[in-house]
């Protein structure tokens, strides 16, 4: 049977050293990362079983980098943060997270909870894949990167996270709730205007006639379905 991978994302070096050392104890294959940007490109690259994540990188707030990460993987993600206020923990579950774990934490405790987290994956889960194609359209999920036969489309972060969440569930009618909690993350959930003005934006940049669009479908009064 092979070992399972799991890939730790954490900027401080003596933590995730010791981190590293006790999965590894455990049996596990370990990969590191010490900010957002490596962390994607190590997740795309060794397919792991599980992450743990700190929310505080350098580079990139974690909560982002679980919302852009969900939209390619379920991998499962424990955060390991020093964030204890129960607003951290909620937006960080809301974005994606399976778990959360406050620092400092005990390594048993820690170990518990990868394994808790290891049993409930689907044995026959197959990996995610770190790009999106649609038509000619190209997203990949690394780089946050959308191209389209070969020439690169000018997204911002909220429409490119806002197509990537839509192009991932593809035939799936997905609410104006679930897309503003997964896009601008739980406290914009009531704010639908938000929506209506960024999937107008979507279209003009990726439908060849905005007015009758042929992948960004709306579901009247529900929300929105994505048509490859």
């Amino acid at each position: 049977m092979d070992m399972e991978t799991i890939l730790i994302v954490e900027d401080e070096q003596q933590i995730r050293e010791a981190v590293a050392m006790a999965l590894q104890c455990e049996g596990f294959n370990v990969c590191e990362a010490g900010t957002a940007s490596h962390a994607a490109v190590q997740a795309a690259a060794r397919q792991p079983d599980l992450l743990i994540l700190d929310l505080g990188l350098p580079d990139r707030d974690g909560v982002d980098f679980i919302r852009d990460y969900r939209a390619w993987s379920t991998t499962p993600i424990l955060i390991l943060s020093a964030r204890s206020e129960e607003s951290s923990k909620v937006d960080a579950l809301d974005a994606g997270a399976d778990d959360y774990l406050t620092k400092p934490f005990g390594i048993a405790e820690l170990l518990a909870r990868v394994r808790a987290l290891l049993r409930r994956r689907q044995p026959d889960q197959q990996a995610s894949l770190p790009t999106l194609l649609f038509g000619d359209y190209l997203i990949d999920c690394v780089n946050r990167v959308v191209t389209r036969a070969g020439v690169a489309i000018h997204l911002t972060q909220i429409e490119y996270r806002l197509l990537a969440f839509l192009a991932a569930n593809p035939g799936r009618v997905l609410t104006h709730r679930h897309l503003l909690s997964q896009v601008w993350g739980g406290q914009a959930v009531e704010n639908h205007q938000y929506l209506r003005v960024y999937v107008g934006h979507l279209r003009q940049k990726i439908e060849d006639n905005p007015a009758q669009p042929r992948h960004i479908l709306t579901e009247i009064g529900v929300g929105y379905r994505f048509q490859p």
